[in-house]
């Protein structure tokens, strides 16, 4: 008990500390269940293309982040916006996320905004309360901090002195992808964050992450970065999964059969 308490102690008072970036999220147990409340939990990456990437996040106005399943890129797209909500290089946080995977319209489902898109954003609250104690997460979303801003809804805004995430972009056609872009205003940063093997749009409509890949390259300012099964931090089985998935797709489109 004494070694424990001398441990905590310890940690406590290292305000400079990092945290490694949990292999589930789940089984990440920080500081034995004592959360600071002083606020942010600082992410260390769990691989070299992950330690890039955070890099590259907080160099570059605009990052591109893609990967497949598992691989941290909202995770680390979160942990970003929260470190630099927390430094004062932000405002607050706008998150956003096509709402395409259910196949419903928003208007269909019960509630008010937040409550309609509130399962398709899930995923970025998950990262929110990894960083942040829940009493300060529901406090930021009271006051407009960390806003939800629903994709179908951005179109007109200018959204200035914030960090903003567009989370399963590969969802957003090419038009949706060109106006969330165009959104940036002064002192704002955005990630955006997608798996092109992954798109639920309706076949034959090219994803507008593809277009961004090919319309965007070499422009000063903007950045992509490529995760791979490799940084993959989930069960040891979703690598395995994506690697299967990804030779079948290989086998597929070897064949003559339809891509992704």
């Amino acid at each position: 008990m004494a070694k424990r308490s001398a441990r905590l102690a310890d940690e406590l008072q290292d305000d400079a500390r990092v945290t490694p970036l949990p292999s589930r999220w789940a089984d990440w147990d920080p500081v034995e269940g004592q959360r600071e409340q002083r606020y942010v939990r600082r992410v260390k990456a769990r691989s070299e293309n992950q330690r890039v990437l955070m890099e590259a996040m907080d160099g570059h106005s605009l990052t591109l982040a893609l990967g497949p399943a598992g691989t941290g890129k909202t995770y680390l797209a979160i942990a970003s916006a929260v470190e630099a909500l927390e430094d004062g290089r932000v405002a607050r946080i706008v998150l956003s996320r096509p709402a395409v995977e259910a196949g419903e319209r928003l208007g269909f489902l019960p509630g008010d905004m937040r409550e309609k898109v509130d399962p398709y954003l899930r995923p970025l609250y998950d990262a929110l309360h990894d960083m942040l104690p829940a009493e300060q997460v529901a406090r930021h979303l009271e006051t407009g901090t960390i806003e939800i801003a629903p994709l179908a809804f951005m179109r007109g805004r200018t959204l200035a002195n914030a960090y903003i995430i567009l989370d399963e972009a590969q969802n957003t056609t090419s038009m949706q992808m060109r106006m969330f872009l165009t959104r940036m205003g002064e002192n704002s940063r955005m990630a955006v964050t997608g798996d092109i093997s992954q798109v639920d749009l309706p076949p034959g409509q090219r994803s507008g992450l593809r277009d961004a890949l090919d319309i965007l390259d070499g422009i000063e300012g903007i950045t992509f970065y490529w995760l791979t099964d490799e940084d993959v931090v989930r069960h040891v089985l979703v690598t395995r999964i994506v690697r299967a998935y990804d030779a079948f797709d290989r086998r597929r489109l070897a064949g003559g059969g339809e891509g992704a």
